[in-house]
């Protein structure tokens, strides 16, 4: 069936989705969400402090890390710019199976690409965590991360995070919306991890551990001497049995400090270690320079 002023609705989320490069390697998407500089993306994708991001018509912008939530995979980012085209959000609670869905990104440098497909459902997903997902059958490749899912009528239902199967997850654009309401929230470690099974010291059983597959130059993991290979094993108040454990103990605003349990090496022995969290974060009313 033939959507009316399609090209013209694909044009406009064009607009109002921007390049995130976040470092010297990889990028992502996002999206202009208000006209006075406000970008939303993924926690994923924001890995720094300082970004840049482009925009639909080649303009670059260093964009400010104001605020991330890791357990919903959501960032904001702030430019210093006016006018913006924004884009429009639509209530996701109102999203029904078998309606349209539109993709933009910029995956695998192809910048502005657009794919279709229809929602499967929105809720969560059986076997892989308890958070609501916008899930539709839309093709997603690396960099497609942070850019949106839309109607029909080019209003934002998502923000497109990962692939599962053959669906798309994309958060809701009602979590976005309650997350740029709350308060700051400063949850950057700086790593990419992995869970693994580890046998612990004089004993034969094994633990729930995460392995750092890389550790991020400048970040706090890398300022506290964590390295990859390292395996974090939990808090001073209790064990890691799931990622999500390390997402919440993350959780927070302002400089803050979090005792991490490790083991690095033959496994000998267990290490702890100091982070210090939250000391990058800026204000809602600051902006970039």
């Amino acid at each position: 069936m033939a959507i009316r002023d399609f090209g013209e609705i694909a044009e406009q989320l064009r607009r109002s989705t921007v390049l995130v490069v976040p470092g010297e390697r990889g990028n992502g998407s996002g999206v202009i969400w208000s006209a006075d500089g406000v970008i939303v993306t993924n926690a994923h994708v924001a890995r720094a402090a300082q970004m840049r991001v482009q925009l639909w018509d080649g303009r670059e912008f260093d964009a400010a890390l104001v605020s991330r939530d890791t357990r919903r995979d959501l960032a904001e980012l702030r430019v210093n710019a006016a006018n913006l085209p924004a884009a429009t959000a639509a209530d996701s609670a109102q999203v029904r199976p078998g309606e349209l869905a539109i993709a933009i990104g910029n995956p695998l440098g192809f910048v502005g690409a657009l794919t279709t497909g229809v929602i499967h459902t929105v809720g969560p997903l059986r076997n892989f965590a308890s958070q609501s997902w916008v899930q539709a059958d839309v093709r997603l490749a690396p960099g497609n991360s942070g850019g949106p899912l839309a109607d029909s009528r080019g209003r934002v239902i998502g923000i497109n995070t990962m692939v599962a199967g053959s669906l798309a997850l994309a958060v809701p654009s009602n979590a976005v919306t309650q997350f740029l309401a709350s308060d700051p929230i400063d949850a950057w470690l700086g790593v990419n991890v992995a869970p693994v099974r580890v046998p612990l010291p004089g004993s034969r059983s094994k633990a729930f551990g995460l392995v750092l597959l890389e550790v991020e130059s400048g970040s706090p993991a890398a300022n506290a001497s964590l390295m990859p290979g390292d395996i974090l094993l939990g808090t001073d108040e209790k064990s890691f049995s799931s990622l999500d454990d390390l997402s919440s103990s993350l959780q927070g605003k302002g400089p803050r400090l979090l005792r991490l349990a490790f083991l690095r090496g033959n496994y000998e022995r267990f290490r702890r270690v100091t982070v210090q969290l939250g000391s990058h974060g800026i204000s809602r009313g600051a902006a970039a320079a």
